[in-house]
């Protein structure tokens, strides 16, 4: 599936902020200034960033809600999203900065980061729910993994998350089990 450059990188900060949730091992990979300000290399945001407790509490609370998408379907994400871009008082405008081209942001520089995250978010989930790709909004297939993921194979298939070998780990599982079987 191709998605507009900026839909695509919300999308991947969106999975890997969600990602940071505390899963089936039970850490939670955003507790201090140190993890945002990683967590932000990887996924850069323009505008104001404070880098302080609070910044990173209102950036926690945000993961649950996005979390919400992928436990819906398609005419379910709808309510959340709109809650989203109304809770962040949402008004797209076309903006051009860095080495990105046109794209759009739908809140003020200023406007708290977690406000920024969730209403982008928003937006990219609105360009999934348009071009009717919901189905490609997975939670990971291996029984030991919780993490969430976006398919954007060609044929739609991927059935594993990127975060942890998933898929070369059921992929030998399931060899194993197939050879135990054909010895037994």
């Amino acid at each position: 599936m191709v998605f507009i450059h900026d839909t695509k990188r919300t999308l991947m900060m969106v999975v890997d902020l969600v990602n940071t949730l505390p899963g089936y091992d039970g850490d939670d990979a955003l507790q201090t200034t140190d993890d945002l300000r990683a967590f932000l290399v990887a996924n850069p945001y323009s505008g104001s960033i404070r880098l302080d407790e609070a910044e990173v509490a209102a950036v926690r609370d945000v993961r649950s809600r996005l979390r919400d998408l992928w436990d819906v379907d398609r005419a379910g994400a709808v309510p959340l999203v709109n809650a989203m871009l109304a809770d962040g008082r949402a008004l797209p405008r076309l903006v051009i900065h860095d080495e990105y081209d046109w794209h759009i942001h739908a809140t003020s520089d200023d406007s708290p980061l977690a406000t920024r995250m969730l209403v982008e978010s928003a937006m990219a989930f609105v360009d999934v729910i348009r071009s009717d790709e919901y189905g490609r909004i997975r939670v990971c297939a291996a029984d030991d993994c919780d993490a969430v993921y976006i398919d954007y194979s060609k044929n739609g298939s991927k059935r594993y998350c990127d975060t942890g070998n998933c898929g070369n780990r059921m992929n030998v599982i399931a060899y194993r089990a197939r050879k135990a079987q054909e010895t037994a």
